[in-house]
């Protein structure tokens, strides 16, 4: 991933597919979460530093739609938008995309943020950089959203 940007490309490795040359469906998840990782890393708060604070972020839920077979050598580039955050919720949508220009997959994640307890954390409390940081990616999406809309 760039630093002044939200795309992180991965190259699909030969073990990642399958008999029919094709990359397992289940490998798709692994690379948004490479790329939500990068992602997390580009705006000052990795996950080492968010476990460090006592905050952990599961995966509350998780969609894909395929749309184009990836196969071995593929370099997949993979944009990572904040969707939305209010505080408790955060949604992450992946757009991937082949050396083509191929759309293959649109995934969107859910994810939630808990101590070690398992209690959810108050983030605009706890950790208001993070919230800044998450709302500056929001805007950040939403100014680039109009400025492509004609009008």
């Amino acid at each position: 991933m760039s630093a002044d940007s939200n795309v992180f490309t991965h190259k699909v490795q030969y073990y990642e597919t399958d008999m029919m040359g094709i990359a397992h469906h289940a490998n798709y998840l692994h690379w948004m979460e490479e790329a939500r990782i990068g992602f997390m890393d580009r705006i000052g708060f990795p996950y080492k530093r968010m476990e460090t604070e006592g905050v952990l972020s599961p995966v509350r839920s998780v969609t894909c739609n395929y749309e184009h077979s990836c196969t071995f050598g593929d370099e997949i580039r993979i944009e990572v938008t904040v969707e939305s955050f209010n505080g408790v919720i955060l949604v992450i949508v992946y757009r991937m995309a082949n050396q083509r220009g191929e759309q293959v997959c649109t995934a969107r994640s859910e994810h939630v943020f808990i101590n070690r307890e398992g209690r959810f954390v108050r983030l605009k409390r706890d950790l208001p950089e993070f919230c800044a940081a998450i709302e500056k990616e929001i805007s950040k999406a939403s100014d680039a959203a109009s400025a492509a809309s004609p009008g």
